[in-house]
């Protein structure tokens, strides 16, 4: 008489919502894959190093001949006609920004824990590309934030007057942590990381990090100077996490010559295979 078997009991909730977590963690530490990492190192090496110069040089020129004139030409720090600039700020504070993001990672966590098959492999390719985003934005916050301690540049008027040259380095307040712009980091991050998934969003994302980026100017929060230094540690951060990530094949490849691209979606490639299936003869 033939014995029957039955099939193994699935792991619970519980168990599901921490194999997901435990891997969606262990995929960005694992070991580098990709056989074309070393080209793709290269040329971001080369790119940050020309970014870096030529940011450095504009950073310096600013300083020199043009942020003293552009803070005394603003309006009156705290003139209550800007509360509309005041609020359009706030969409670039990187605690808000990897505070969304963070909690969509989280949802995305949940709701995956309770499908299986295709639908949980669609979801975890969309989570993939949300960890890209809020890592860039995060670690580009990061080194802003090393950098404000180490340079404690005063913020406009700061000392009483409109002085560029106000230096207080490893002093460790909000009053001398003028340089990078933090808003305009997580602004250029967050732009560069959107586009460098979806390219075809790249003209709405930097225009919004311009529109972050005046807006930092416009209630004299920070130098003409500090901007640009924050709009290029946001995009070289953003850079080396792209480069991270395809290194170990995460929503991106690498070409031949060490470009990176993105890889087609979980969902739109899902969709494309449906589409071709359904029309086949």
């Amino acid at each position: 008489m033939p014995v029957t078997t039955s099939p193994a009991p699935r792991p619970g909730y519980p168990a599901q919502l921490l194999a997901v977590s435990r891997s969606a963690l262990a995929q960005l530490v694992r070991t580098p894959s990709h056989s074309r990492r070393a080209e793709a190192a290269r040329k971001l090496a080369r790119h940050s190093l020309w970014l870096s110069a030529a940011g450095a040089a504009l950073v310096i020129a600013l300083m020199l001949a043009f942020d003293q004139t552009e803070i005394q030409l603003m309006p009156a720090r705290g003139t209550p006609s800007l509360w509309p600039i005041r609020i359009l700020t706030d969409f670039g504070k990187d605690e808000y920004l990897l505070s969304v993001l963070g909690g969509l990672l989280v949802v995305l966590a949940f709701v995956a824990a309770g499908l299986h098959g295709t639908s949980r492999a669609l979801l975890l390719g969309l989570g993939t590309r949300l960890q890209f985003v809020f890592l860039s934005i995060a670690v580009s916050a990061f080194v802003a934030e090393v950098l404000k301690y180490i340079i404690g540049r005063g913020r406009p008027f700061v000392g009483g007057k409109a002085n560029p040259f106000n230096f207080v380095p490893f002093e460790g307040t909000g009053a001398y942590a003028s340089l990078p712009s933090g808003h305009t980091v997580a602004a250029f991050a967050l732009a560069f990381a959107v586009s460098a998934l979806w390219p075809r969003l790249r003209v709405f994302m930097f225009t919004y990090a311009i529109v972050i980026l005046l807006t930092r100017l416009v209630l004299v929060a920070h130098h003409p100077s500090d901007v640009v230094a924050g709009a290029l540690v946001g995009t070289v951060g953003a850079m080396a996490v792209r480069y991270w990530f395809a290194a170990r094949r995460l929503g991106f490849a690498i070409c031949a010559d060490g470009t990176i691209v993105p890889l087609a979606g979980a969902v739109s490639g899902h969709l494309k295979r449906v589409a071709r299936g359904a029309s086949a003869p």
